[in-house]
C-alpha cells in the first residue's frame, strides 16, 4: 500500500513538473516584458490570457495562415454571459445562438476554439470543410480539458493560458498534418507528455480508490 501511495505521488510530482516546463517553454520563443499585443487570432479574452502566451499563439497561427490559408481563432472568457439560465434547455438554445452569431463573422476558412471557465463551456467549431481534419474530442479531452479542471494553486489566468495553448498548439499540428505540412512553431512533445502523464496519473487515482474500497470492506469483515 505504501509503495502504491508512493508511486502515486511521484507521478503526480511527474504531471506537475511536465505542466510547469510547457507553460515555461513560451519564454524560450517569446519577447521579454511584451505588452499590448493585438492578436488578429484572439477574438475574445485578450485580457485573460498571458501575453507569453499571446505572443507564442500569434506564432503558431501566423504560420498555420501561411502554409494552409486557415484561420486559427480563440474566443476565450471567464464568463460567457451575466444571464442566468432556468433549465439546460435555454442554456443550449443560448449557447447555439451564441456561436452562430460568432462564426459568422469569422474569415473562412477558419477553425475556432471557444471557451468559456465558469460556464464549463467548450468547444472547437470550423467552416464546413474543416470539420473533419481534425479529432475535436482528442484535442479536448486530452489537452486542455484536464489542465482546466486541475485543482491547484496557479491562478486563473495561468490555467486558463496553459489550456489555450496547448490546446491550439495541437490543434494547429492536426489541421497542418491535414494539409499535407508541418509547423515549427508548435509545442508538439512537450503537450503530449503532460496529456500522457495525466491519463496514467488518472488511472492510478481510480485504481488507488478501488484498493482502498475493497481494503476497507475486508477490514469490516475482520472486526466483526
Amino acid at each position: 500500500m505504501r509503495n502504491l501511495l508512493k508511486n502515486i505521488g511521484v507521478l503526480f510530482a511527474l504531471l506537475l513538473t511536465t505542466s510547469t516546463l510547457l507553460f515555461s517553454n513560451t519564454d524560450t520563443t517569446s519577447v521579454p516584458n511584451i505588452k499590448n499585443i493585438n492578436s488578429r487570432f484572439i477574438v475574445h479574452g485578450k485580457e485573460s490570457i498571458d501575453p507569453r502566451t499571446e505572443n507564442k499563439i500569434d506564432e503558431i497561427g501566423d504560420e498555420l495562415f501561411v502554409k494552409t490559408g486557415i484561420n486559427l481563432y480563440i474566443y476565450a472568457s471567464i464568463n460567457l454571459t451575466s444571464k442566468e439560465f432556468s433549465d439546460t434547455k435555454s442554456k443550449i438554445e443560448f449557447i447555439k445562438s451564441f456561436e452562430h452569431n460568432l462564426t459568422k463573422k469569422l474569415d473562412n476558412p477558419f477553425t475556432l476554439l471557444a471557451l468559456s471557465f465558469n460556464e464549463q463551456y467548450i468547444n472547437i467549431l470550423s467552416s464546413d470543410n474543416l470539420n473533419s481534419s481534425y479529432n475535436k474530442d482528442n484535442i479536448l479531452d486530452g489537452y486542455i480539458i484536464p489542465i482546466l479542471a486541475s485543482h491547484d494553486k496557479n491562478s486563473l489566468e495561468s490555467k486558463l493560458s496553459l489550456a489555450i495553448l496547448n490546446g491550439y498548439s495541437e490543434l494547429a499540428d492536426e489541421l497542418a498534418k491535414s494539409k499535407g505540412t508541418e509547423l515549427k512553431s508548435t509545442l508538439k512533445g512537450n503537450g503530449r507528455t503532460f496529456a500522457k502523464y495525466w491519463k496514467i496519473f488518472m488511472y492510478l487515482t481510480i485504481l488507488g480508490g478501488l484498493i482502498f474500497y475493497f481494503y476497507g470492506l475486508w477490514q469490516s469483515k475482520e472486526n466483526r
